[in-house]
């Protein structure tokens, strides 16, 4: 940890980390290397996007069946870091193969939605594509909001090219990806009617929001009194971004003074991020180191060992992979027989195999409170 605190200048560290093997799927001078990239991604776009998930009350019943945010949280933010690094910033082969696993992976979340009264799928496409639409959308919302500001029209166009490209590595039909803000947009109204604040989804937004939950179990007290202000200051930024019938729905009471002094303060922070290495890797090796191993040398522009991109078709055909939703089928059917046709817990046959790809289970990050 203290050899992230050490200054180095550019050149200092991109000594630091080894090239990637290509440039995977969208490269130097794609908009979601600039967009991506920024220190606004990572805490503030990524906790936006977990939150506003959980009123997917399919979503929401998966994540309360699995217990990882709540019983390993740090572990649980750092693994999903890793994959969507990977996804905006990894090399072709290691990605696609990721996402080949993460199919097997959540082949373990299914069962049946007490909200609902549906069963839930974490594969299935219309589950995808919400959590991938939060996702991207959260991502430029913040960049927007507390960065750099809005893109060209030019820029935005392409930028969600790139999201329904990155499509391709999930169950997701790219044809059914919004591909302009108005599309995307619509989109999100048209998932309205669906949301609901169930129990679950508050109960995981009060968990998840204060952000604290995403430090390492292994910090010292004086380590996380001497961050809380910046996690407190993190978690206002987040709540301010929250339209008012979401806030209304997660019951978070944030008044339009406390927003504006959440935009200022979370401005000058990530301007200061943006322009430190230093500051910046510090703190993506505090939340999510793997992650950081992944997204460092794209952002700082060191050249692919091939400087080559494919789109996820191209890397799933070259390297053997099947699409994603076609991918594991009797793997998926045998999850599916175990646990509708048997009433069986699931097998973590892909969970343990996703280590190897997403970080390790770490079994020291067991939160005492949660698991009680």
């Amino acid at each position: 940890m203290r050899s992230y605190l050490r200054f180095r200048s550019r050149k200092g560290w991109r000594n630091h980390f080894p090239p990637h093997d290509d440039y995977g799927f969208f490269g130097p001078g794609s908009v979601s290397w600039k967009v991506w990239g920024h220190p606004t991604s990572y805490v503030l776009g990524f906790a936006r996007s977990v939150t506003i998930e959980h009123l997917d009350p399919n979503l929401a019943a998966a994540v309360v069946q699995s217990g990882g945010v709540k019983y390993r949280p740090h572990t649980r933010y750092g693994r999903t870091m890793h994959y969507f690094s990977l996804m905006a910033f990894g090399a072709t082969y290691p990605t696609a193969k990721a996402a080949d696993v993460l199919v097997k992976v959540h082949s373990k979340a299914i069962g049946n939605d007490p909200v609902t009264g549906d069963t839930y799928d974490a594969n299935r496409p219309s589950s995808q594509l919400w959590i991938h639409m939060t996702a991207w959308h959260s991502i430029l919302y913040c960049y927007e909001k507390f960065g750099p500001g809005a893109l060209s029209s030019q820029e935005e166009e392409q930028y969600w090219a790139e999201c329904a490209r990155s499509a391709e590595l999930q169950t997701i039909d790219p044809r059914t990806v919004p591909r302009s803000r108005a599309a995307v947009r619509e989109y999100l109204e048209n998932w309205r009617p669906h949301l609901a604040a169930s129990e679950a989804a508050q109960d995981m937004v009060d968990f998840i929001l204060p952000l604290d939950v995403a430090l390492p179990p292994n910090l010292s007290r004086a380590g996380r009194i001497a961050v809380a202000p910046v996690v407190w200051m993190l978690s206002k930024g987040v709540a301010a971004t929250y339209p008012k019938y979401i806030r209304k729905m997660f019951g978070v009471r944030q008044g339009p003074v406390m927003d504006a002094l959440a935009v200022v303060l979370n401005k000058g922070y990530h301007a200061l991020l943006y322009r430190s290495f230093t500051m910046k890797f510090f703190m993506m090796n505090l939340l999510a180191p793997g992650a950081m191993q992944v997204a460092a040398p794209a952002i700082l522009g060191i050249p692919a060992k091939n400087p080559v991109t494919m789109t996820p078709r191209e890397a799933q055909q070259k390297y053997g992979f099947a699409e994603p939703a076609d991918a594991h089928p009797d793997f998926r059917a045998r999850q599916h027989e175990r646990v509708f046709g048997k009433g069986e817990k699931p097998s973590d046959e892909g969970l343990n195999e996703s280590q190897q790809h997403f970080g390790a289970l770490n079994a020291g990050d067991v939160r005492r409170d949660a698991a009680a």
